[in-house]
């Protein structure tokens, strides 16, 4: 199964692709989607929009797995992340795929085997997981793998 993890973010969003039989996983392509400074917010969601939709018909993905929006402090935040994630689900509608989202507590306790976990601790076992030798540098490329392989774990346990 090819799993297309994201974690939104209306400055930085991550991606990252898996192949996976839900036990074992391999990374095909992660990375960030920057958008420009100063630019639009419909211009900063426009380009996460068609880079996602690039990565989707380079990988051809069978799912989309999404972090949730978790309980930001700051309300102006939290509205701007929750468009993202239209983006994103947008994006898996347009190309008919089926979609997992799952929070951030649910992903660390899959990755890490600890709800609370910190961004390193992801870091450090996401890298472990996919065979990698170094900790992926980018701690939102890392939560979008984490992501797909908390969907993945899900989907081989039946428990979606």
């Amino acid at each position: 199964m090819r799993v297309f993890g994201i974690d939104c973010g209306s400055q930085k969003t991550g991606y990252g692709i898996i192949e996976t039989d839900g036990r074992n996983h391999r990374a095909l392509e992660f990375g960030v989607i920057k958008v420009v400074p100063g630019s639009s917010f419909p211009d900063r969601l426009q380009k996460i929009h068609s880079e996602l939709q690039a990565l989707v018909a380079v990988h051809n993905p069978d799912t989309i797995a999404i972090e949730e929006i978790f309980n930001a402090v700051n309300v102006k935040t939290t509205l701007k992340l929750a468009q993202v994630r239209g983006v994103a689900l947008l994006l898996a509608a347009q190309v008919e795929l089926p979609v997992g989202e799952y929070s951030p507590l649910e992903i660390k306790k899959s990755v890490v085997g600890y709800g609370r976990a910190e961004k390193r601790q992801v870091q450090l076992m996401v890298a472990s997981l996919l065979g990698l030798r170094e900790p992926i540098e980018s701690q939102d490329a890392a939560d979008a793998l984490a992501v797909a392989i908390c969907h993945s774990q899900r989907v081989a346990r039946g428990t979606l």
